[in-house]
């Protein structure tokens, strides 16, 4: 059994998650600073050959990201790139900033290998974040993208308007833009999937982003990042929407709302679920998305990623890159580098 999990995960199950994850962001920012601290990061990680693969225009390193949610406020991502990540999505951000839902809200369920979560979007504002976004390297050897979100007290028919001023504000310092139109703990956001908001949303969206590309001279792909719990024909309509306006990629999946049969005490705390039982969800979701969105539009898997099995399987059924999070926190600094080297071994 790795180090990791024999030693370190017990001693950190201690611990408040929320705050573990805070301690993890701190020292990370510390590492990426220097060269020495950088150097031990890529010591960590191990050695892993370049795999690089283009998707949606952008040249990535290798097909492993890490998901939003972990670099809340853009402010490890060189950090997490030296762990092996090809690309981090940062985020998501809101317009201005806003605490979240009260604490705890991040509950470990080991037995599960799942964590559930009701952050809600905590983040200091896109202000705060710009500070971190404007110091990135250019040029750099891994991509960011920036998930963006509504405001909690934005009413759903004026969420264009954060996701509009949101755009703005990080187009020059983002490679991709996600729209985060999924998660399950701000009230409502998920009403923004429906036919009756999703085409007017992403209509407005692509046109601001045209008049950004001139303005900037550069076109910054837009991805659309989808729930889980789905209907089929809710999926459908997400798909055709997201075709006619020229969405270059769909993230699939956000956490679930559903309850698989679980063991672990928290179980039933409210909140979206990642992790294992998330994998299987996710793998249906990707095959339907597949099918329907036929074999051009990229797509972009996440749930239930630890080992390079669950990538490859990933990869097989349709994906063009693979996020995970979850698994960070249960296989420890080294998951990317253990992926990416099984990857590179595996047949072809």
């Amino acid at each position: 059994m790795p180090l990791y999990q024999q030693l370190v995960f017990p001693l950190l199950r201690r611990f408040d998650p929320e705050t573990v994850h805070d301690l993890t962001v701190a020292a990370l920012a510390l590492a990426q600073r220097n060269a020495a601290g950088r150097r031990l990061l890529q010591q960590i990680r191990g050695p892993v050959p370049p795999q690089p693969v283009v998707v949606s225009g952008l040249r990535f390193p290798n097909v492993l990201g890490i998901a939003a949610g972990f670099d809340k406020e853009a402010e490890v991502a060189p950090g997490l790139a030296a762990l092996g990540f090809g690309h981090v999505e940062v985020g998501t951000l809101t317009p201005y900033p806003q605490p979240g839902n009260p604490r705890p809200r991040i509950f470990r369920l080991p037995a599960d290998r799942a964590l559930i979560n009701r952050m809600g979007f905590p983040n200091r504002g896109v202000a705060a974040a710009l500070h971190h976004l404007r110091r990135l390297p250019r040029p750099r050897d891994f991509v960011v993208g920036v998930s963006i979100g509504k405001q909690k007290e934005t009413p759903l028919e004026d969420a264009a308007r954060d996701y509009l001023a949101l755009m703005d504000a990080v187009y020059p310092f983002a490679d991709y833009l996600a729209l985060n139109v999924s998660s399950p703990n701000t009230p409502g956001l998920r009403a923004l999937q429906g036919e009756r908001y999703l085409t007017a949303l992403l209509q407005t969206l692509v046109q601001r982003r045209a008049e950004l590309a001139e303005q900037h001279g550069a076109v910054r792909p837009l991805w659309l990042k989808v729930a889980p719990d789905l209907t089929p024909g809710e999926l459908a309509q997400i798909v055709a929407a997201a075709l006619a306006a020229g969405v270059e990629a769909i993230i699939a999946t956000n956490t679930t709302i559903s309850r698989p049969p679980l063991r672990s005490p928290h179980r039933d705390e409210s909140g979206g679920l990642s992790g294992a039982p998330l994998a299987p969800l996710s793998l249906e979701l990707l095959a339907r998305l597949r099918e329907l969105a036929g074999p051009d539009l990229p797509l972009v898997s996440v749930g239930g990623i630890f080992t390079a099995a669950d990538v490859a399987e990933r990869l097989a059924a349709g994906a063009a890159l693979v996020q995970l999070y979850t698994g960070l926190v249960y296989e420890g600094p080294q998951v990317a580098g253990r992926i990416l080297r099984a990857l590179a071994a595996a047949p072809q």
